[in-house]
């Protein structure tokens, strides 16, 4: 009987784009015997499913082979590449620059579970667990990622969100983000980075709910990103790991629509 497939599953359009940045197998020794696309579709599967490794079903790989992969492409940064090709390419398919010139800065504080591993209490959010502080282009696609104790304040965590962009963007030259992170990070941003740090601010004037120029794009990503139940909290012991599926979740999402984009332009 055939095998049906599951939502999160890759199909053969979507695996010829990722295909190419699964690390090859290290030369000698014996051969590579599984089937990476189905420990590709294994680990996509735990991220939307928001199971726990042991809970993945039978017909996938045995559970400890494909967490045995994903950190091994944890340690070497590889869902982090993966992000960085695949929106180089659907920046490019927009007609943009593979890089940008700007960016914006937000931060989701998300609560832990019994799980090891640091975690602090946002006071302001009244939240105990950690944040998610996240760099994403204009149109909202992920730069770069920092999941660090929800104790820490957000103008001491940016600094080392902007401190790891700098290394990756040569072409970045404004970064927007919200009140909180107003006062002595304009000036750093400056000073350490030659970035303008512009605050984009509420109109205390305007009643009720209404969208912010700019930042409204950071939050589209953190829904997108909250599609992912097991991005619904952080159920990671390193913080390494939260930031790792936070890339994955996005190489996923960027892989949809590069596949559907590719199909738009068959005759």
């Amino acid at each position: 009987m055939e095998q049906k497939s599951y939502p999160s599953d890759l199909s053969n359009d979507e695996w010829q784009i990722i295909e190419p940045l699964i690390p090859p197998a290290k030369p000698g020794g014996r051969p590579r015997k599984q089937d990476m696309h189905e420990i590709v579709n294994a680990t996509f599967y735990l991220l939307r499913a928001g199971c726990a490794w042991r809970m993945l079903p039978h017909n996938f790989p045995p559970w400890q082979t494909v967490y045995y992969y994903f950190a091994k492409w944890r340690k070497e940064g590889v869902f982090k590449r993966m992000n960085d090709t695949l929106r180089a390419k659907l920046r490019a398919t927009a007609g943009r620059e593979e890089q940008p010139s700007a960016a914006i800065l937000d931060s989701q504080s998300v609560k832990t579970t019994e799980t090891k591993g640091d975690r602090g209490y946002d006071a302001g959010k009244k939240v105990k667990g950690r944040k998610r502080h996240i760099l994403v282009d204009t149109t909202g696609l992920l730069l770069t990622v920092v999941v660090h104790p929800a104790s820490i304040q957000d103008r001491d965590g940016a600094k080392e969100v902007l401190q790891k962009a700098k290394q990756g963007f040569s072409r970045l030259q404004l970064v927007w983000a919200d009140g909180g992170y107003a006062g002595k990070l304009v000036d750093w941003a400056k000073e350490s980075c030659q970035w303008i740090l512009e605050i984009v601010k509420r109109n205390d004037e305007i009643k009720g709910f209404h969208v912010l120029p700019r930042r409204w794009v950071v939050e589209r990503t953190f829904a997108w990103i909250g599609r992912y139940r097991r991005l619904s909290k952080d159920y990671e012991s390193l913080a390494q790991t939260s930031e790792t599926l936070i890339y994955a979740a996005m190489v996923y999402i960027m892989i949809r629509r590069l596949a559907r984009n590719n199909q738009a332009s068959i005759p």
